[in-house]
């Protein structure tokens, strides 16, 4: 393999190996309309997921009060961070113009992380093919009316798989719970305690593994197999995760046009993705570069401990290497990103359409995520700090992307996209802040 790479990406292999941080920009980052041509999905696509939410809206409005002020939509608030803004300029020493937002997925109604968005619409999807295929429901009914014994003794003939390291279980666990279908979900040895103390609660079966991710995906795809009435949601392959994703791209839209905030050739917008086995953030970004194009410019964000999608992009192997093959030890505080193998799936759909990625220290999550609680009392897991740090590593290590944009220029907007967190136990996220503050000290 080596021997085929280039010098560049060679020193960032040897550096990857060391776990120092790295910065990469892609070099085959091509002109949106031309990269679109050739990829699976399109915006058609992301529509049509966004219509169907829109009819389960009635149902989860129901049944998850916390989204009744939405009416039934699984959203989040677009906020300016400001002050945290002046944190990172004055912690890292590095100026970026424009201004700085977070995208609070973190706070999403009823799983707390962007998973509620994949995870969910995946199993709506999936009851919805089935009760449609049963002629129990027309798409012209009132979809509350699945909130009834009659639809959960249905569903509960049905049987639900998936592998996961927390979030994404929990968000699948919830929503297929509440339709009433039978849950197993397998979890990795990364997976915090209290997001399977919190699924079994509800009624889930957690089976723990003490291997990585990847085998709790085996597993899971293995119980599927088995059975004929068990759906297995895929995580590594998934197009109805990818597209549950890629409708938050329609609804930041609305926001930033609710708020005023350009996005053109002079008004560049930048997306910094935490990302883990690549699904949720090549969803965003997939919907992001239908909507704006070349005006839209993210970036991925991993663990130097976990850079899976990092390395299939720059070695171009996607989910044939993963970083345990050139000796990195995939162990991580952020659980959701402890990931050793890319999604092939997503990594070749993001290869021409992704800006760039980099990697961050375990100990720099601990110290942004106590930043972002002293400067705008946000609380985060830590995996959701892997975004915080995109700009000023950018305008560090990021010349040569800048001028060739004309960057330095154009009045840019930055938005984080936070993954995680409202659903951390308090004496857990304490332990978390006060991580941060030796990291500080």
């Amino acid at each position: 393999m080596e021997s085929l790479l280039d010098a560049q990406t060679l020193g960032l292999l040897e550096k990857m190996k060391l776990y120092d941080e790295v910065f990469w920009i892609n070099p085959s980052l091509q002109k949106t309309q031309k990269a679109l041509r050739t990829a699976p999905l399109t915006l058609e696509d992301i529509k049509d997921a966004e219509k169907r939410l829109k009819r389960f809206a009635p149902y989860i409005a129901r049944v998850f009060p916390e989204t009744q002020a939405a009416n039934g939509m699984i959203e989040s608030k677009l906020i300016e961070i400001s002050a945290m803004k002046q944190k990172l300029t004055d912690g890292y020493g590095q100026l970026f113009s424009g201004d700085l937002w977070l995208k609070c997925d973190s706070h999403l109604p009823i799983s707390g992380s962007i998973k509620a968005r994949g995870g969910i619409y995946e199993i709506l999807k999936h009851a919805e093919d089935l009760v449609l295929e049963q002629q129990l429901l027309t798409k012209d009914d009132d979809y509350s009316i699945l909130d009834t014994e009659k639809f959960r003794r249905f569903f509960s003939q049905y049987s639900i798989a998936v592998g996961s390291t927390g979030n994404l279980g929990l968000s699948i666990g919830i929503i297929s719970a509440k339709l009433g279908f039978k849950v197993t979900v397998h979890m990795s040895a990364d997976a915090k305690q209290w997001k399977k103390a919190l699924l079994r609660s509800i009624g889930v079966q957690v089976i723990e593994y003490e291997a990585d991710y990847s085998k709790a995906v085996e597993e899971g795809r293995i119980q599927a197999e088995k059975d004929p009435h068990c759906y297995f949601v895929d995580d590594e392959n998934s197009r109805h995760l990818f597209l549950g994703y890629a409708v938050a791209a329609l609804r930041l839209k609305r926001q930033l046009e609710e708020l005023g905030i350009k996005v053109d050739e002079n008004h560049p917008l930048f997306v910094y993705l935490t990302c883990g086995v690549g699904g949720a953030p090549g969803g965003v970004t997939f919907g992001l570069k239908q909507i704006f194009h070349d005006d839209v410019h993210c970036f991925f964000a991993e663990p130097s401990h976990s850079p899976c999608m990092l390395l299939g992009l720059m070695t171009g192997l996607h989910e044939k290497i993963s970083v345990q093959d050139i000796g990195i030890d995939n162990v991580t505080v952020a659980d959701g990103l402890a990931v050793g193998r890319p999604s092939g799936f997503v990594g070749r759909i993001m290869a021409p359409l992704l800006s760039g990625a980099y990697t961050v220290k375990d100990e720099e999550l601990f110290k942004l995520l106590k930043d972002l609680v002293d400067s705008e009392n946000i609380k985060l897991e830590p995996s959701a700090l892997a975004g915080m740090i995109g700009p000023v590593k950018l305008w560090q290590k990021g010349n040569k992307f800048l001028q060739k944009n004309d960057l330095n220029e154009k009045k840019t907007t930055h938005v984080i996209w936070a993954t995680g967190g409202s659903m951390v136990p308090d004496d857990i996220m304490e332990m978390y802040y006060k991580k941060g503050f030796l990291k500080n000290s």
